[in-house]
């Protein structure tokens, strides 16, 4: 029966995350792979969940207030004004966000620019909606943008870019020069930027979150996607949005109701109470994310990782093999474990050399090349009972004669 499975169908694959995450679950490792904490969400954001359910907000359900404060929210951190009767779509999270935005303006053959490495729904989403991948390769180990590069990426078919600052995997959070390169570029090729900003509020050392938006003549070539999982620890919750001009609004609206309808009613409730926080508990949430992150950072590098360049946002640290070890990304997760039961994320998940990209092998860089299969992602968004287990198995296994044999 496989042959009446769809083209698209046929070429989708399991998430590798989620599969080690489940190896995780199956093996009893310790998970520093997927990016959801482990942690207790807030109490007050629970408890507001639970007198939703008992309110009997159970049906489906548009709470409008939730983009009220969105658009409240975006006026404060960015200066941008949006309407948000007309301009605010509350979604199943920012994947939903995000799939919405590409089925609403790709076509089928239509470009969509991504930067690599990247997180593997944008791809995903993008072919689904008939679109077609040009990958720009960052270049490490600061993953800095190179705007020749990016220049020789447009043609006339490009049609969007995809823009997720601060980065997944690798904690970059893109330069002012970088964004407005970037924004001067939508603007002369007349394209879309279709952001992905959900770790807005976890950045580190001073760096603030700054949306392309602001940049002149971007606002309204802009589809900002977001959401509460990230900031509030709500991962499973599926409450997210996207914020854009009313025509593109309109459309994402249109193709969310007609999907799943409504995102669930009484996390909707409870995303007020989460939307309507103070500006403490966001710097809160930076403070102690940035103590995981250099705790984990310590742990690694004294095993022998190499961290070029500190993450300066997002909940992921993308390690460096160091040139010792001479296993690849994938063999090195897999003997870790198998040896100390931690799980980790192989970097060559986020890269993607394939032959739609308009970066050809020929034109990489011998570190470029290399870094496909020298990287690997740990996620330190887990309570510090887990990264201290964490560290105890890694430092364990270093200190013992297997350690040898992995580096």
């Amino acid at each position: 029966m496989e042959q009446k499975l769809s083209s698209v169908a046929k070429m989708l694959t399991c998430s590798p995350i989620q599969q080690l995450s489940y190896l995780a679950q199956t093996c009893n490792a310790i998970n520093l792979a997927e990016g959801f904490p482990d942690f207790p969400a807030p109490s007050y954001l629970k408890d507001a969940a639970i007198s939703a359910i008992r309110s009997d907000f159970n049906q489906y359900r548009h709470v409008q207030q939730i983009c009220d404060y969105v658009a409240y929210q975006l006026k404060q951190m960015h200066g941008l004004h949006v309407d948000p009767l007309t301009d605010v779509v509350i979604c199943c999270g920012q994947s939903e966000a995000f799939a919405a935005a590409m089925f609403a303006v790709i076509n089928q053959g239509d470009e969509v620019i991504l930067f690599d490495p990247s997180y593997e729904t944008y791809e995903t989403c993008i072919r689904l909606a008939g679109g077609v991948p040009v990958y720009v390769a960052l270049d490490p180990p600061h993953w800095s943008l190179d705007p020749k590069k990016l220049a020789k990426s447009f043609t006339g078919r490009t049609k969007a870019i995809v823009l997720n600052s601060p980065h997944n995997p690798t904690g970059k959070v893109f330069t002012r020069d970088e964004l407005e390169i970037i924004a001067e570029t939508c603007c002369t090729w007349d394209i879309l930027a279709v952001t992905d900003e959900v770790y807005e509020h976890i950045t580190f050392d001073e760096e603030r979150h700054i949306s392309i938006a602001t940049f002149p003549g971007m606002q309204k070539r802009t589809i900002i996607t977001s959401s509460l999982s990230k900031s509030f620890s709500v991962t499973g919750w599926r409450i997210g949005w996207a914020i854009g001009p009313a025509c593109f609004a309109s459309a994402i609206r249109n193709i969310h109701v007609k999907i799943t309808d409504s995102a669930p009613a009484p996390f909707q409730e409870a995303a007020l109470t989460a939307l309507r926080s103070s500006p403490e508990y966001f710097d809160a949430l930076r403070q102690d994310y940035k103590s995981k992150r250099d705790y984990l950072a310590q742990v690694l590098t004294k095993i022998g990782f190499q961290v070029s360049v500190m993450p300066k946002g997002s909940f992921f640290l993308f390690m460096e093999l160091p040139p010792t070890c001479t296993l690849s990304d994938v063999d090195f997760v897999e003997a870790l474990i198998k040896q100390a039961g931690v799980v980790a994320v192989p970097g060559c998940v986020f890269f993607h050399p394939d032959p739609d990209s308009s970066t050809k092998e020929e034109d990489l860089s011998p570190t470029a090349i290399s870094c496909h299969t020298r990287y690997i992602r740990f996620a330190f968004c887990k309570s510090e009972e887990t990264l201290a287990a964490a560290s105890q198995k890694l430092t364990e296994l270093m200190d013992g004669s297997r350690g040898l044999e992995l580096f």
